[in-house]
């Protein structure tokens, strides 16, 4: 059974940093691309970043790029997202998962960690 564990949110102020860790179980991590999704409230999941299996190629939305870094540890099967210079419109849950899958479905193998931006 798939089980990806996200932690590391929080409340910030705007400008702050925050780093999200997923730890995957139940599937051979280090064979998977995987991505990092949000879902704002209200609002329909978007995609934020993926990183290829062997952590060598990284991909990131404009809304994030240069602010944002992914990576990944196969070792410890774990996926992580550095969060920088935090704004209020990075509000969101966010959630990891196999880059194969649609954006729809993450949210359906952990419950995800809730990152608020706010002064």
């Amino acid at each position: 059974e798939v089980q990806l564990v996200e932690s590391g949110g929080g409340l910030v102020q705007p400008g702050g940093s925050l780093r999200l860790s997923c730890v995957a179980s139940g599937f051979t991590f280090r064979n998977y691309d995987m991505s990092w999704v949000r879902q704002a409230p209200g609002k329909g999941p978007e995609w934020v970043s993926a990183i290829d299996s062997r952590g060598s190629s990284t991909f990131y939305a404009d809304s994030v790029k240069g602010r944002f870094t992914i990576s990944r540890d196969n070792t410890k099967n774990t996926l992580y997202l550095q969060m920088n210079s935090l704004k209020p419109e990075d509000t969101a849950v966010y959630y990891c998962g196999p880059r194969s899958r649609p954006i729809t479905e993450f949210g359906s193998w952990g419950q995800g960690t809730q990152v608020t931006v706010s002064s």
